[in-house]
């Protein structure tokens, strides 16, 4: 169960991370007595990521702006979602931006540590900045120190780092979460820390334990119900899409939210997924048992039976993904099958190059832009059916 950015808030705060005075906001009306001073930011609270980039926050300096804004973001749809909420909060402008997340590793199946001092939307695009230390032991604070310096951190920066590490580990276990990330850890130039931005994502099994967070499941059934489709894919099942005409589109993600954007973002361009499988992200905690490589074989032969299915769009982020073993995985599906099925891949990072190395005696399109990687999807499945 993916939280929402205000929920994660709630959570950091229980827990001492600092976080910037805020309010929730249902109704517009409720910005004429808003109780933190002006400027603000107004926050569209929605599961997709890259809300800035598509105009889901704004700043406002008084009350006629940030009605005006709020306006805009209620009618705002980023990656077919619409927010139910917002969240206004205080004005913060960061010296540095951090990243940390405390999530799971999934060969080792232990906590793992994540730091880097590269945040905010520049880590999204290249994770190899991103320092990994594993809690191969019981959790003690030589864990997060460690963390802190590889991630290159001296003095009172490391130790406040670290005290933020800790906080988060233990608001992991605390409340059995599947993820806990802060991006960015904002650093003033006086050393401040002050966390601008949070995911968490808490293990759907485990609600029954904490029923704070099973409350907020109740509160949005909408949003949620469509996240929990989406992660039975995590069952190795391909969910069928089926409303009037069926599609000839196949797609493999790497998460709830990414498949939701990627499915939303195929209809936009015209394209018809006919069914999709979600093989990671917050859904990979259930499936330790196989590698990437392994999974997404078994995800193509599976697909490769239906005959209507003519492409296969494949697109996966994540920090523990191998390119080695997805290219390879890929290559050796279009090898013994002819390349009946049109591959396009879409990764990024470190990712790109080595998938690109496995795949070079193929015709599988690889490419690291999501927008050309929907494009050319919606071009080959035109042609089949041209074809056809």
């Amino acid at each position: 169960m993916d939280l929402l950015e205000y929920q994660a808030k709630e959570l950091f705060r229980a827990v001492g991370i600092p976080v910037l005075p805020s309010q929730r906001i249902d109704r517009t009306e409720e910005l004429k007595n808003l109780r933190i001073p002006f400027p603000v930011v107004l926050k569209s609270q929605v599961y997709a990521e890259s809300r800035g980039k598509q105009g889901g926050i704004k700043f406002a300096n008084n009350t006629i702006d940030a009605i005006a804004a709020a306006r805009s973001i209620w009618n705002l749809s980023i990656m077919g979602q619409y927010p139910r909420v917002l969240l206004a909060e205080a004005m913060y402008q960061p010296d540095r931006e951090f990243y940390l997340a405390v999530t799971i590793d999934r060969s080792a199946r232990r906590p793992i540590l994540l730091g880097s001092q590269q945040g905010g939307e520049a880590i999204e695009s290249d994770r190899t900045k991103i320092h990994p230390v594993i809690v191969d032991q019981e959790f003690s604070p030589f864990y997060a120190r460690r963390l802190a310096l590889q991630m290159g951190l001296q003095g009172e920066l490391l130790r406040s780092v670290s005290t933020i590490v800790q906080k988060m580990y233990r608001l992991f276990v605390q409340k059995d979460l599947d993820l806990v990330e802060i991006n960015p850890l904002a650093v003033s130039g006086e050393g401040e820390l002050m966390a601008l931005d949070g995911k968490v994502i808490a293990n759907d099994d485990a609600l029954g334990r904490h029923p704070d967070i099973a409350a907020w499941q109740v509160e949005f059934p909408n949003a949620t119900d469509v996240l929990s489709e989406l992660g039975m894919a995590c069952n190795r099942e391909w969910i069928s899409l089926e409303r009037g005409d069926r599609g000839h589109i196949a797609v493999i993600c790497s998460g709830a939210g990414l498949t939701m954007a990627t499915l939303d973002l195929l209809h936009a361009e015209g394209g018809v997924p006919a069914c999709f499988q979600n093989l990671g992200g917050d859904c990979r905690y259930n499936m330790v048992d196989r590698e990437w490589g392994e999974h997404l074989r078994h995800s193509l032969d599976q697909i490769g039976r239906d005959r209507q299915i003519t492409v296969v769009l494949v697109n996966l982020i994540g920090g523990g993904l191998s390119g080695d073993e997805v290219g390879q995985a890929i290559a050796d599906y279009w090898h013994i099958h002819g390349g009946r099925l049109a591959i396009v891949l879409r990764v990024v990072g470190n990712a790109f190059d080595q998938a690109q190395i496995a795949l070079s005696d193929t015709e599988v399109v690889l490419v690291d832009d999501l927008d050309a990687a929907i494009a050319k999807t919606v071009m080959l499945s035109s042609s089949a059916i041209g074809v056809g």
